[in-house]
């Protein structure tokens, strides 16, 4: 079982910077816009709720529904760290932009572990 758990860290581990930084195109960084951010966003989190499907069904199809939790915690998530009206209205010479970074990759990657627990208890 605990090698499955590390597949499964280095999988999810690979699929959030897959779908955070290469797929992550200049439309969907306008979800840090004032007005028009929904779709962007919303096209943002549904890479990753697509890629979430994608390990789920390969490993475990029952639990198909962590994708749309995927989906709602990654599109809250990076509403709260890339609102101006929220933690992203500081520059990157700011620590608190960084705080805020780091707190929302911490908290992605707490749903992941999440996912794990999941897959590996049902």
């Amino acid at each position: 079982m605990i090698h499955t758990i590390f597949i499964l860290l280095g999988v999810f581990q690979l699929k959030h910077f897959i779908a955070d930084f290469p797929l992550q195109n200049n439309y969907m960084l306008k979800k840090m816009g004032k007005t028009g951010w929904i779709i962007p966003l919303a096209s943002h989190a549904l890479v990753h709720a697509a890629m979430t499907f994608v390990i789920v069904m390969t490993v475990k199809p029952s639990l198909w529904w962590l994708a749309i939790v995927d989906f709602v915690v990654h599109f809250s998530v990076d509403r709260v760290k890339a609102s101006p009206y929220m933690l992203n209205r500081w520059g990157v010479d700011n620590k608190y932009f960084w705080w805020s970074l780091g707190g929302d990759q911490m908290a992605h990657h707490l749903t992941h572990y999440y996912f794990i627990y999941m897959i590996i208890s049902s």
